[in-house]
């Protein structure tokens, strides 16, 4: 394994001139550190991660906190996009990632030992029970936190712009003709909350009135459940001409029972769901949906958890979003007043 030693003698250069050309410090000529640097990379140099660690007092290493209640995993259609975009944006920041749950000789650790284990550095954390006292633990410590659609007192959260994408939505909604508009929505979250003000603002500014039949609790990523609500809404002696659901796939539960009754969308009864993932911009009728940048979000919340790791003392603790875009599609009606 070729060392610093190595690439020092064939240079004729010190072993500290060359620590400081790999390790990027300011004094050092450029023409030095270019002729260290391209030599190490002739000889195949790789920095050791532990001698780093001891010399830095960092792994470079951030941990991921991901348990979705559907025990999707890496398959969640909203989330893999966005531990997709921290991930990238983890590794050109010289970052690995580690899933901060697991076992260490046969012991499930709680997700505070956990990352004291692994030693990360920071972690950043989404889709879990945020009220859990193992979460909790992990919040209070004084290890670097970045939370992901939910709000922890005293810690960076990154978000989707929930309350506009709720208000675009809906406004697009009505602006199609829709008065009677019904809202299967989420699990009792930040994010379900958000969308909830929103949607109950927005209808007050459009001055529609909602009755509390339309507003049927589901679960998100729940196709059945979301079946279920849909059933209750068309079997209503005055059902809505468009439901609204909280996520994509979601929909797909609303889709199959409309499907099921005999009923074609849009012309029976439209629907519109939330997220953008693929499935739902391809299928037929096209779903209207609130495409939410995921990617963006990753990567936005890495640098953030990045920042507050390298940069403590100035790093801002504060709510950060990310806009969505609305795809219209073409499952909803166009209703004449």
């Amino acid at each position: 394994m070729v060392s610093m030693k190595d690439i020092a003698e064939k240079c004729n250069v010190s072993i500290a001139t060359v620590s400081k050309a790999i390790n990027n410090y300011s004094d050092i000529g450029g023409e030095t550190k270019s002729l260290v640097l391209q030599t190490a990379s002739e000889m195949g140099y790789l920095p050791n991660s532990s001698a780093r660690a001891l010399k830095t007092k960092r792994s470079y290493n951030l941990g991921v906190l991901f348990v979705d209640q559907g025990m999707s995993g890496l398959t969640h259609d909203y989330f893999n996009h966005v531990l997709e975009g921290f991930r990238k944006k983890s590794q050109e920041k010289g970052y690995d990632i580690t899933f901060a749950i697991g076992k260490n000789s046969g012991r499930r650790m709680n997700y505070y030992e956990h990352c004291r284990y692994r030693g990360v550095d920071g972690v950043v954390a989404a889709c879990v029970d945020f009220y859990s006292e193992e979460v909790q633990e992990l919040v209070r410590s004084d290890i670097p936190l970045v939370t992901i659609d939910h709000v922890c007192d005293g810690r960076i959260a990154v978000m989707s712009n929930n309350a506009l994408g709720m208000e675009r939505l809906l406004e697009y909604v009505y602006s199609q003709g829709h008065r009677k508009i019904a809202y299967v929505y989420g699990d009792d979250t930040t994010v379900t909350k958000t969308r909830l003000s929103s949607f109950y603002r927005t209808a007050r500014s459009l001055g529609l009135n909602i009755p509390d039949d339309y507003m049927r609790p589901s679960l998100y990523r729940n196709a059945d459940r979301a079946a279920e609500q849909t059933a209750f809404l068309l079997d209503l002696p005055d059902p809505p001409t468009c439901i609204l659901y909280p996520d994509d796939y979601s929909a797909f539960g609303g889709f199959n029972e409309i499907r099921s009754r005999g009923m074609h969308i849009p012309d029976d009864i439209s629907i519109a769901g939330y997220d953008g993932i693929l499935a739902a911009r391809i299928l037929e009728p096209k779903l209207t949906t609130m495409c939410q940048d995921t990617e963006a979000i990753g990567r936005l919340a890495a640098e953030k958890l990045i920042e507050l790791i390298e940069y403590p003392r100035t790093a801002i603790i504060d709510r950060f979003t990310v806009d969505g875009v609305l795809f219209k599609g073409t499952s909803v009606k166009e209703l004449r007043q």
